[in-house]
């Protein structure tokens, strides 16, 4: 999944589905109070770039290099000690983990204070099989119930979520993938509920759960 992600590294960091949103502010929003930060995933570093314009210390991981994350590694395999950052985000990066529940467990440990998660929600099937044929390292995306339970096993309380309609122009979101030709028809036909007007609209949720 590394090399496939180095190369889409400039759409990422690029596109405004990512640069942009919503989403964002609410991250923001939910970091006042800490100074250090942990972005796992960083991907295109949008979240990174935010908490530092707001003056967190910020640190970045990614599982692939050619993200340019300051420590390359797996969500579920931080190298950080207990406690090393008063916040850690993980943003639109859930579903491509291997285990959640790790990454959530690892997530929670390096924290001393709170965890905040965005990521798309669980739809259906047939929206899960789309995302996997536009792009193979899709895992699975989660239910809002999953997700607390996911949390609360890690030993975290729900203190805050928010769940929204969130429109994503189709085409720039099928060429990210690199998802084409037969494969993006299928992908059009699969999702054929949630596409309008040229844009896909997914469930959204933004969760802040803090340590018990």
């Amino acid at each position: 999944m590394s090399d496939s992600w180095s190369q889409r590294a400039a759409a990422y960091r690029d596109s405004p589905a990512h640069r942009e949103g919503p989403d964002l502010d609410l991250i923001v929003e939910w970091a006042d109070g800490a100074t250090t930060a942990l972005d796992v995933a960083t991907g295109g570093g949008h979240v990174a770039r935010r908490l530092r314009e707001a003056g967190l210390q910020v640190v970045t991981t990614d599982a692939a290099p050619g993200m340019q994350p300051d420590v390359v590694s797996r969500a579920e395999d931080l190298p950080f000690a207990d406690g090393s950052f008063d916040l850690v985000v993980s943003r639109l990066g859930a579903h491509h983990y291997d285990d959640a529940q790790a990454a959530v467990a690892e997530m929670a440990r390096v924290a001393t204070d709170r965890v905040i998660v965005v990521d798309n929600l669980f739809g259906d099937e047939a929206l899960e099989e789309a995302e996997r044929v536009r792009d193979p390292s899709h895992v699975q995306s989660y239910s809002e119930d999953e997700w607390r339970t996911m949390l609360e096993a890690s030993g975290l309380e729900v203190a805050e979520l928010q769940i929204s309609d969130y429109p994503v122009e189709l085409e720039p979101w099928l060429d990210r993938a690199a998802c084409v030709g037969d494969d993006a028809e299928r992908v059009r036909t699969l999702a054929a509920d949630r596409i309008a007007d040229g844009w896909i609209t997914l469930d959204r949720m933004a969760v802040k759960a803090v340590k018990r």
